[in-house]
């Protein structure tokens, strides 16, 4: 056993005062398989290191759960410091003008707020992050591959999104060219993200002054230098003549662009896996830091929107349409009436800082969703860094091909496919669970699921489909402008309906003798060695393998592409190797 450091939270002032865990140290040298109890798979070295994998592929164990809930809460709020929200809110206003912008907003963070709920909690009891939670919410086995190509996605466009801001304030401020400025944005996150966790939260922890500072400041200067702005900003009629008055149409198509950012609850959920287990002790708190920490981020969300769009009303007149969508202009406006001359290299500075903290999290959270797909399609386990560099390429094309120009659309189309996913899942978790449709606890391994659940999987495609079609105006401009509503609708409903249809056959090909990972955590603190890595992981991460006539873990289970899926087998399964334990606890 090796003594591995949890990682330091983003926004804590004394990360040596967070506990180590013991964390089973995987063989990387070749050993002979003809040895006693000698691994029959060795991971690569960097595969092997969980300081740098942070348990990407699996259960979050006990042993490396050590933070408080209010420790966890602080470090997922540490990464939302992204601009692209100035953005977004500032191009929903611009274009459908301040009362309809205002509902969409408004709308679109209750929508998200309440979806993410059930997800945050679950992710926090279970120790999983988003794609093995929608694997048992379902999707099935392969059937989540496909949400983890939209995570995925979600994580290079914002990626780019954000790094075209970061770029024109390099270009305001030093004149870089701005496709010189795309590479270097790219570049410098790297180094955080190949070091994963720990390397993030210092970072995160080292920059939250600055960015606090920079985030209230034009905003304080106005309240002093422009008292009058926010009543005429309550009468802004748009630049496209959209009128200050409320329109349906403006309303529903702004909701679409705000709800692009529902699938944030999965960057967040890469943090709240690591909530320690909750007790009669903790619950208060740890309910709470679950709210905050996962549904909660969008409150904040919402208001730089609405702070973002009204820097860029105030900038307007001074810059023109065109620079006043770019954050670091509306900065350097606000900020000229107190810094003169130093107003530029400031908001240069908070928009670079603010870019980089997003950015590592969107890189690393993207590393992840990777590992997850190709793990599942290539039965091969790299390690997470190596796609840190086919994340970055994509996020890079994007950006080189001026994706910040068709930001509204992009958005919009991105809207249909995330919140029919997200959407499909907290069915699952509020209606499926609670009426017995589903399982009451969330398996995520492969030895005991179906390939493809028609009752998640299905209902995201058929949700999906119809709400994209509805998006590029096939059926009316009202079914085009709420499109996302229909995928949310559509959603929400066929998933129950299709768990009744099938009587809920497809969530587990067959029964787990443990009952998942929601066990009491005196029991699955036991470890179990896997008969083909030859380390030892905690119960929830270990499986039946009647192949191996032994435990396998859930990442070599993965990864095995000769079994045939035998287990699953209606005489395949053999009897459980497994000790029995008490029922499943949810609460």
């Amino acid at each position: 056993m090796t003594d591995t450091a949890i990682p330091e939270a983003p926004g804590t002032p004394a990360p040596d005062a967070l506990t180590t865990a013991e964390t089973p140290e995987t063989p990387t040298e070749p050993t002979g398989l003809t040895a006693p109890g000698a691994p029959k798979r060795n991971y690569a070295k960097l595969a092997a290191d969980e300081s740098r994998e942070d348990y990407s592929l699996r259960y979050a164990p006990h042993s490396f759960r050590r933070w408080s809930p209010t420790m966890v809460a602080s470090t997922a709020l540490g990464g939302i410091a992204y601009l692209a929200d100035f953005a977004i809110g500032a191009s929903i206003v611009f274009t459908y003008g301040f009362t309809s912008g205002l509902a969409s907003i408004l709308c679109a963070a209750a929508i998200i707020f309440l979806t993410g709920i059930p997800i945050a909690r679950a992710c926090a009891t279970y120790g999983l992050d988003m794609d093995l939670v929608t694997r048992g919410a379902g999707f099935g086995y392969f059937g989540s591959t496909l949400t983890s190509l939209i995570y995925a996605s979600f994580t290079f466009i914002f990626f780019a999104l954000e790094g075209s801001i970061m770029a024109q304030a390099l270009h305001s401020a030093l004149h870089i060219p701005v496709a010189v400025g795309y590479l270097i944005t790219t570049l410098i996150v790297i180094p955080f993200v190949f070091r994963g966790m720990g390397a993030l939260a210092r970072l995160q922890a080292w920059t939250q002054p600055v960015w606090l500072i920079g985030l209230v400041l034009p905003f304080l200067v106005l309240a002093f230098k422009s008292p009058d702005s926010w009543g005429a900003f309550g009468s802004f009629g748009g630049t496209e003549g959209a009128g200050s008055g409320f329109h349906w149409l403006g309303f529903g198509l702004g909701t679409g662009v705000a709800l692009s950012l529902i699938a944030q609850i999965g960057e967040q959920a890469d943090y709240l896996r690591f909530m320690p287990a909750k007790t009669e002790q903790n619950k208060r708190r740890w309910n709470l830091a679950v709210l905050a920490a996962g549904p909660g981020w969008v409150i904040i969300g919402a208001a730089k929107q609405l702070g973002g769009a009204f820097l860029a009303f105030c900038a307007l007149a001074a810059v023109g349409k065109t620079h006043a969508l770019e954050p670091i202009a509306p900065q350097i406006e606000a900020l000229k009436p107190w810094l003169g001359s130093v107003a530029l290299p400031a908001a240069a500075v908070f928009v670079v800082v603010s870019q980089i903290k997003i950015n590592t999290t969107n890189a690393y959270s993207g590393s992840l969703s990777w590992s997850n797909f190709f793990s599942r399609i290539t039965h091969k386990h790299p390690g997470r860094v190596w796609y840190i560099f086919l994340n970055l390429g994509i996020a890079l094309t994007l950006m080189e091909m001026n994706m910040f120009s068709m930001l509204g659309k992009l958005l919009g189309f991105y809207s249909n496919v995330g919140i029919a996913w997200i959407a499909a899942v907290t069915a699952d978790l509020v209606i499926n669970k609670p009426l017995g449709l589903s399982p009451k606890y969330i398996e995520f391994k492969r030895a005991y699921l179906h390939a493809v659940n028609p009752a998640g999987f299905g209902a995201m495609a058929i949700a999906s489909t119809v709400s994209i079609l509805a998006f590029f105006g096939l059926f009316g401009e009202y079914a085009e402008a709420f499109s996302t509503f229909i995928a949310l609708g559509l959603a929400m409903t066929l998933s129950p309906l299709l768990a009744w249809a099938t009587k809920g056959r497809y969530y587990l090909a067959r029964p787990n003798p443990v009952n998942g990972p929601g066990v009491e955590v005196a029991d699955v603190t036991a470890t179990h060695t896997c008969t083909v890595c030859a380390t030892a992981y905690e119960l929830p991460d270990v499986a039946d393998c009647p192949v191996q006539s032994g435990p396998i873990c859930s990442l070599c289970c993965s990864l095995d592409a000769g079994c045939g899926d035998v287990c699953k087998d209606a005489d395949g399964g053999g009897g459980p190797v497994l000790m029995p334990l008490p029922t499943v606890r949810t609460s």
